[in-house]
């Protein structure tokens, strides 16, 4: 099931900016069984595509869709199909980590013997099963994002969108989260990840789309961008296309 993003855009109104574009004109697609990364500055859009993606943000303009399923039209059924990490998001502290998989797997209708065994599954794939059943008030950043990362997919989603996976965690941590990306990957399922880190994007993206002031300047792979820029890297090819982009774009 493949995502097609079609000349995405948001506009915000900020009473000291006034109005401004969050993302503009973005289109990309992701295929099954491939990982599509955004790499862009902070404030460059990304979080704001991946929103309108997930439904959270309804766009101005443009669309979605997943499969056959309009983001727009049919919020929704999306929904089912998709799997979100944000960076924003919270934790029950008083809960275990066992109880908030529970929770948010019988909340998008797991069948029970069917959650129980994804539960399992992804202890073992993210390398956390000790902590299973310690409350999370009592785990370190890096475990606590492991459970954030489990929620987001514990409904086995067809899409799964990730922002900023790596954050709060250490190399092993981190290591064991990029396994599990390919893993998915490999099952074919269909990854949107946003990341700071580029030896990350070079690990784990087949495309990667590099992201400025709203716009999406350029996509490929990392040979594609190079050869694209003239450069020798993807660090390189980054900065050249954002230094290089238009200033009113």
């Amino acid at each position: 099931m493949s995502l097609r993003v079609q000349n995405i855009s948001k506009r915000f109104y900020d009473k000291s900016r006034g109005e401004f574009w969050g993302c503009q004109g973005v289109s990309f697609e992701v295929n099954p069984g491939e990982v599509f990364g955004l790499l862009g500055p902070n404030g460059a859009g990304k979080t704001t595509t991946l929103r309108v993606v997930s439904t959270i943000y309804k766009p101005t303009t443009g669309s979605a869709t997943i499969g056959a399923v309009d983001v727009v039209k049919d919020p929704t059924a999306a929904r089912k199909l998709i799997g979100f990490l944000s960076s924003t998001t919270g934790l029950y502290e008083r809960l275990t980590a066992r109880e908030i998989l529970l929770y948010f797997g019988r909340l998008c209708d797991v069948p029970e013997d069917v959650l129980h065994q994804r539960i399992e599954s992804i202890f073992e794939a993210l390398e956390f099963k000790t902590f299973a059943d310690s409350r999370v008030a009592k785990l370190s950043q890096g475990t606590r994002q492991k459970v954030a990362i489990a929620r987001a997919i514990i409904h086995n989603p067809a899409l799964m969108i990730f922002d900023e996976p790596s954050t709060g965690l250490d190399v092993l941590a981190a290591y064991s989260m990029h396994e599990f990306v390919r893993k998915e990957r490999n099952e074919g399922k269909c990854i949107l990840l946003s990341t700071h880190i580029m030896s990350e994007a070079v690990k784990l993206c087949d495309r990667i789309g590099i992201i400025s002031e709203g716009r999406l300047l350029a996509t490929g792979t990392v040979e594609e961008l190079c050869q694209l820029t003239g450069k020798g890297d993807l660090e390189e090819c980054f900065v050249s296309l954002v230094k290089q982009a238009p200033s009113d774009a």
